[in-house]
């Protein structure tokens, strides 16, 4: 059933709607907001969380070797395929058994949709993504990373791991370097 309104009537409906809106956005111009002046101070007052995915990096043992035993499972679930390994089989000097022996681990940062299924996947608990997210460079090639090669020594910024600075809401964080 359709109700015929009257011209007023429609008008009444409008404001209505319109206050409406009004009160939503007078609302959010009222709450405290958070400005990062962001690349100039960023090593004073930025902010990222301790779950942000940046960027995928090997965990160590305490004795500098990697944990990755080049079983492929990172490899396999990969939806891009951003993870190629390379491996040979060697005979191990202690036991005699042959096992895998990892050769390179390359990870392509560029293509990488950050979905974290190759740290699920890994039953040696091998590779994790930290929260270094200052990646842009010219040459995309750059963003093909070795990560067997490299040891990964934390982000560019100090204390990016734990998260950076303290998260103030409602103040402008102008804190220079």
């Amino acid at each position: 059933m359709e109700q015929n309104k009257s011209y007023f009537g429609e008008i009444a409906d409008a404001m209505k709607t319109l206050a409406t809106g009004m009160k939503v956005t007078l609302k959010e111009y009222f709450t405290p907001k958070s400005t990062e002046q962001y690349p100039e101070n960023r090593k004073t007052t930025l902010h990222v969380a301790k779950r942000h995915r940046g960027r995928l990096v090997f965990k160590r043992n305490e004795d500098g070797s990697y944990k990755c035993t080049a079983c492929t499972l990172c490899e396999k679930t990969c939806p891009n395929g951003t993870i190629k390994i390379t491996s040979h089989m060697a005979e191990d000097p202690e036991t005699g058994k042959k096992k895998k022996v990892l050769d390179d681990y390359q990870y392509d940062l560029g293509d990488c949709m950050f979905c974290q299924l190759c740290t699920n996947a890994c039953n040696f608990d091998a590779i994790e993504f930290t929260n270094d997210f200052e990646n842009a460079v010219f040459d995309r090639d750059a963003l093909v990373l070795h990560l067997d090669k490299e040891v990964y020594e934390g982000g560019s910024l100090p204390n990016l791991i734990d998260g950076g600075a303290e998260l103030t809401i409602g103040k402008f964080n102008t804190k220079t370097k």
